[in-house]
């Protein structure tokens, strides 16, 4: 099993910048594929993006490539999403994800955290 805590969470205004973290604990010497994913009110559950283990590869939606960068301290067992540019519609939970398998070509995960609202004014 693995233990995900994000924090970083709060509110910020249109134009602002927010990073997020995720510390993994538990069955972390496992090289997972690590990532962010964000549900809005009354929508599903969406891939932001996602890194490999050794940091080598990433990968984003298209709706915040050159916007937001996902990034990893495998010594700290944390990742990084460094959100930037933000948009009223970036309001969302945002979750960490570990392990992460394309299900039916949709990224999904199989370890989450609890989320941590992002909230972003106009």
């Amino acid at each position: 099993q693995v233990r995900l805590v994000e924090s970083g969470g709060g509110l910020v205004q249109a134009g602002g910048s927010l990073r997020l973290s995720c510390t993994a604990s538990g069955r972390t010497s496992s090289r997972h594929d690590m990532g962010w994913f964000r549900q809005a009110p009354g929508k599903e559950r969406e891939f932001v993006g996602a890194i490999s283990w050794s940091g080598s590869n990433t990968w984003y939606a298209d709706s915040v490539k050159g916007r937001f960068t996902v990034s990893r301290d495998n010594a700290k067992n944390t990742v990084y999403l460094q959100m930037n540019t933000l948009k009223p519609e970036d309001t969302a939970v945002y979750y960490c994800g570990a392990d992460l398998p394309i299900v039916g070509g949709t990224w999904t995960s199989k370890y989450w955290g609890q989320g941590t609202q992002v909230t972003v004014s106009s």
